[in-house]
């Protein structure tokens, strides 16, 4: 019997703290009208100084093990995507554990900046469908403010904070994937891919082993802007084919939440409806792994993502990593 990870339910959390572009203004030489016009952002969420990425995600968490009506016992597998994580070490993962009250499973993180969600619900998703694990949680948590250098215009205006989880339960299914009806629902495809050449354009300038400092986010932002339209294309284009789907098939598209330009681009390379793309950059800025579930969360929320829909995730990041995951709600 084939098994497929079901998507119980989703949620998120963003720290009370907003900062609007205007709010920039008083200590960058930058202006709302020039985010808006070349990011789309308007405003973002920044953690107090007493918030980590563990407490955003436990909240997160929470939220979504209420909506989806699981208990945290039932939790025995655990994927926490983050760039941003409390400490080196242990990971983040084990101090959401512990916060549930899970006393068994797995929890460890995963690292790929801002296609982390999609790493992390494909790593739960193979663990599910190879039967090691029964019901996972994945979340997606950042504080990218810590990494931020707050003197530079062209990256800090850019990014905020927050988390989003989802809860996966595997299932026997017995579906041929190549006869999908509105009944298939859960994780269908998932297409990870990263290429090492490209570090240099998007990284943080520190960390243990090189640098003994937590070092600050650096990026070429046109070469990143170029790469990021043809690598999540290219992803996209991959999951349709592996579904045997056209675009006019998707009902949703879930992107990284990074630019809103980027966004477009993808839009008119795809030739998507922009009524059906998910937009939450001008909330939340890029919100790096908490992104894609941010913006889930949200529609589903709000009514638009309903069951059955047909909901397509793509993301790139640091690394560079990208990738796709096609979901059935």
């Amino acid at each position: 019997m084939l098994k497929r990870s079901i998507v119980m339910g989703c949620g998120s959390f963003l720290p009370d703290k907003l900062v609007s572009n205007k709010d920039l203004e008083k200590d960058l030489d930058t202006s709302d009208s020039w985010i808006q016009q070349r990011t789309g952002i308007r405003q973002r969420f920044i953690a107090s100084d007493n918030q980590l990425t563990s407490h955003l995600a436990i909240e997160a968490a929470r939220k979504a093990l209420f909506n989806a009506s699981i208990d945290a016992s039932e939790i025995d597998l655990i994927v926490l995507a983050t760039a941003t994580p409390d400490r080196t070490f242990p990971a983040t993962a084990v101090r959401v554990q512990s916060a549930l009250g899970i006393q068994k499973g797995a929890a460890f993180d995963v690292q790929a900046v801002c296609s982390g969600f999609i790493y992390a619900l494909a790593v739960a998703d193979n663990f599910l469908k190879l039967g090691q694990a029964k019901t996972a949680l994945v979340i997606g948590a950042e504080v990218f403010s810590r990494i931020l250098d707050w003197q530079d215009r062209r990256t800090c205006v850019l990014f905020g904070d927050g988390a989003g989880a989802l809860i996966l339960q595997a299932k026997d299914i017995t579906t041929d994937k190549n006869n999908l009806s509105k009944d298939d629902r859960g994780v269908l495809s998932t297409h990870l891919y990263s290429d090492g050449r490209y570090e240099d354009l998007l990284y943080v300038d520190g960390g243990p082993a090189s640098t003994n400092t937590v070092g600050k986010l650096r990026m070429a932002g046109k070469e990143v802007f170029k790469h990021a339209v043809q690598k999540m294309g290219q992803a996209v284009e991959t999951a349709l084919l592996h579904n045997n789907l056209s675009v006019s098939d998707i009902d949703w598209w879930v992107p990284h939440q990074a630019n809103k330009r980027i966004i477009d681009s993808i839009i008119e390379r795809m030739h998507i409806s922009p009524e059906k793309m998910i937009i939450t950059v001008d909330q939340h800025a890029n919100t790096s792994a908490a992104s894609i579930p941010l913006a889930l969360t949200q529609a589903v929320e709000d009514g638009r993502i309903k069951p059955g829909h047909l909901v397509l995730l793509e993301a790139m990041g640091g690394g560079f990593t990208w990738g796709s995951a096609l979901l059935r709600w």
